[in-house]
């Protein structure tokens, strides 16, 4: 935990003492468990204190876990890669969805599949972030490159110390240096056009489906923003579980 900010709370608790009280579990045999409220805690015996108010309720294994995971989430000092693995694991150990997860946490739906979407940057751009070295804004347009111009941009922005919008701007050039070949205009089979309009119509969006003359294919998937793919994404989930 980061001392600087423990001894601040720990002045405000002999000043204010403790707002609000810490959150327990009977164990059995005059044993507690600390579920919520670990800094305030942990400041509270800097600040001298030999008694803490508690609330003590009853809570599952699960549940506790899940409370404990979402405090430590919320702690101010977690860098970004800390907070998306936290998510994630609200997400993956205890079903939550995206929308359920950011409530827990107290961000907006949108923040947390932009934080989500930071674990997919290779392992060392995340230890740039834990470091202090990348910021968000950075790590969030260096996503739409390539791993090695990834490495390499992200190198640069340490060595120069680059501003996010210079970043913005790199990553900007990079996308109009590339070039594209239009596609040769081919007869679309009456059945592809089919399935293709039952898709979208199951989905929400507009698909395609390139079908090979050996029965293999791909099914393209169009969408306007990164946001609209998450819920596409959750919408796919919410049908497969049906």
């Amino acid at each position: 935990m980061n001392e600087a900010a423990l001894d601040e709370l720990a002045a405000s608790i002999r000043a204010q003492g403790i707002i609000q009280p810490l959150i327990v579990r009977e164990l059995g045999l005059g044993d507690y468990e600390l579920i919520a409220g670990e800094r305030r805690w942990r400041a509270s015996r800097k600040a001298g204190l030999s008694e803490v108010p508690v609330v003590i309720k009853s809570v599952p294994d699960e549940a506790a876990l899940a409370m404990a995971l979402i405090e430590n989430i919320q702690r101010q000092e977690l860098d970004p890669i800390e907070e998306a693995q936290g998510i994630k694991r609200l997400i993956d150990e205890f079903g939550l969805t995206h929308e359920a997860a950011a409530d827990a946490v107290g961000r907006s739906r949108s923040a947390v599949s932009n934080l989500l979407r930071l674990l997919v940057l290779p392992q060392p751009l995340q230890q740039m972030m834990h470091e202090g070295q990348l910021e968000m804004g950075h790590a969030r347009a260096l996503l739409s490159l390539p791993t090695v111009s990834q490495l390499e941009l992200a190198n640069e922005v340490v060595r120069k110390g680059m501003s996010v919008r210079e970043v913005e701007r790199r990553v900007q050039q990079h996308a109009a240096q590339k070039t594209t070949v239009a596609p040769q205009q081919k007869r679309v089979d009456p059945d592809v056009a089919r399935l293709e309009e039952q898709v979208s119509e199951a989905i929400g969006a507009r698909v395609s489906i390139r079908h090979a003359a050996g029965g293999s294919g791909k099914l393209v998937i169009d969408y306007a923003s990164l946001d609209e793919l998450d819920s596409l994404l959750e919408k796919l989930q919410k049908n497969a579980k049906k």
